[in-house]
């Protein structure tokens, strides 16, 4: 079974486009399943029924997610039950379920397609409603306080600094900003080729203030961090590579603790500030979704509700009867 769900995997990198994340999100989910397949003597794909992956979505609805740390305790059947003195586990989350029946009617439409399986029985798992969360975005005190500079200019500093410019000024999502090569650039015409979600491309605009970063970066920080294996990737870290994902997490939440900013900070909320504070400022909500590189303009829609609270509290601050 796991061979077919790497087969399904190439085609969704080299076929599709998709990104290495939403693979390997799909390679867990279904990695799941066979999992549990397994358990109950299910070898093959051919064998799986609309009812045993019903049984499997329940098993998932109901299954407890245990806090960090703690070892699970099992009752005799095999089922989680609370240890004494331990706080009940929590339910797995809907979103959590959502993903998963995402995963196996993809996985069915392409066994179908591609004739390796007779029929797509998952076509009739139905999705739940998802409930929209409203995305949290910094508001200008901590802006400034996070973009100030910092007063020792070392190499990483710089790097640190310009990735925040950037991040605020372009609104790239943090797989945009590791992969960020050379050759996007366009400093001097003021925009960046950007290689987003599916390997589709966009332009966008940078800012003087960002301009002025990554332009330091690389006349003081850069050369000082390259080595001759270093690839052609715009930020390096101190050992002249490449970040991953974690690696420039971090390094964004370091310099988050190092502004003194108390509140947790994604480094996704830094996409969603550039978003929101555009809106606030009266951009035009299609604009706003090619900046984003929004397939659909309903996943930029969700920024208007934001800008809405914003709104609220505005009149209930400064109306004599609010």
């Amino acid at each position: 079974m796991q061979n077919l769900v790497e087969d399904f995997l190439q085609y969704l990198r080299h076929e599709r486009g998709q990104s290495d994340n939403t693979a390997k999100t799909y390679a867990a989910l279904l990695g799941k399943f066979t999992a549990w397949a397994e358990t109950q003597g299910l070898a093959d794909w051919h064998d799986v029924e609309l009812k045993h992956l019903m049984a499997f979505l329940l098993h998932e609805r109901t299954r407890s997610v245990l806090p960090a740390g703690r070892p699970a305790v099992t009752s005799g059947d095999g089922s989680p039950k609370r240890a004494p003195g331990q706080a009940s586990a929590k339910r797995l989350s809907g979103e959590s379920v959502y993903l998963e029946i995402a995963a196996l009617r993809a996985f069915y439409k392409y066994a179908e397609n591609e004739k390796i399986l007779p029929a797509n029985i998952a076509e009739n798992l139905s999705l739940p409603r998802r409930w929209k969360r409203l995305p949290k975005a910094l508001n200008n005190d901590e802006i400034n306080k996070l973009l100030t500079p910092e007063e020792i200019a070392s190499p990483e500093n710089l790097c640190d600094q310009a990735i925040l410019e950037l991040a605020y000024a372009s609104g790239l999502r943090l797989s945009e900003l590791k992969n960020l090569r050379l050759e996007q650039l366009h400093l001097d015409a003021g925009f960046i080729n950007v290689i987003g979600k599916g390997n589709k491309e966009r332009v966008v605009p940078v800012g003087r203030t960002a301009t002025a970063a990554l332009n330091r970066f690389f006349e003081v920080g850069r050369p000082k961090l390259v080595t001759p294996k270093s690839p052609a990737n715009v930020f390096l870290h101190s050992r002249g590579k490449a970040f991953a994902s974690v690696t420039l997490w971090l390094r964004i939440k370091n310099r988050v603790k190092r502004a003194g900013i108390e509140r947790n900070i994604t480094p996704h909320m830094l996409r969603h500030s550039f978003a929101t504070h555009l809106l606030e400022h009266g951009a035009d909500l299609r604009v706003i979704q090619e900046l984003l590189g929004h397939a659909n303009i309903g996943t930029t829609e969700i920024y208007t509700h934001v800008a809405g609270n914003r709104l609220r509290e505005v009149h209930r601050k400064f109306h004599p009867r609010a």
